[in-house]
């Protein structure tokens, strides 16, 4: 137990014959005082945020109504589309698959490397580079990602595929929406390769 002692070792001397009184010391029990401190401390520890959430800025492209001419509008030859899917994996194909009577050659991936999908990123940007070297591309023309996540896949892919856009270096991406043709890719190529 916790105290505090406040009697004096001194005091005046007195006269002859004067009786000394009784010295009451004082007393102060400061084990509540500690209760007190332990139950603030908890009370500050489960109440203060431990971590800040941290936030990706993401910036969308603005579509100008009036502008007639659609400069967001990508060569096929320049784009890798990435379709995001359950259980981390990660279907791709080359091209922009909007042509139904030609489907896309879809293939199957993980974040793994080497052999995942930075490897991939880096294969197109090298085909884009060489097509712009033999001038079948223009110098403007820059490798274009399309990202499209499917309802299944996880926030920690999207997040994942995104940093391999900062460390591939790839100027032009966009998260686009998954549309029902891209799911059926998907179905098609699960099926292919016997449901896994």
């Amino acid at each position: 137990m916790a105290e505090m002692d406040t009697s004096s070792s001194g005091g005046h001397k007195k006269g002859p014959g004067v009786k000394k009184g009784k010295k009451l010391s004082t007393r102060i029990d400061l084990t509540p005082m500690v209760d007190l401190g332990f139950l603030l401390i908890t009370f500050f520890i489960y109440t203060t945020t431990m971590s800040k959430p941290k936030t990706m800025e993401i910036n969308m492209p603005f579509k100008d109504e009036k502008l007639k001419v659609d400069t967001t509008k990508i060569k096929a030859s320049t784009a890798l589309t990435i379709l995001l899917s359950k259980n981390h994996r990660i279907y791709y194909y080359e091209g922009l698959g909007d042509d139904p009577t030609v489907p896309p050659d879809v293939k199957v991936t993980t974040f793994k490397n080497p052999g995942g999908i930075r490897t991939e990123i880096m294969a197109k940007q090298k085909k884009v580079n060489e097509l712009r070297r033999t001038g079948q591309l223009t110098d403007k023309d820059q490798t274009a990602i399309l990202i499209k996540p499917d309802s299944t896949s996880s926030y920690s892919d999207l997040v994942n595929i995104l940093d391999e856009m900062s460390i591939n270096d790839v100027r032009v991406y966009a998260i686009v929406d998954i549309s029902p043709v891209d799911q059926d890719f998907i179905l098609k190529t699960e099926q292919a390769n016997g449901g896994k």
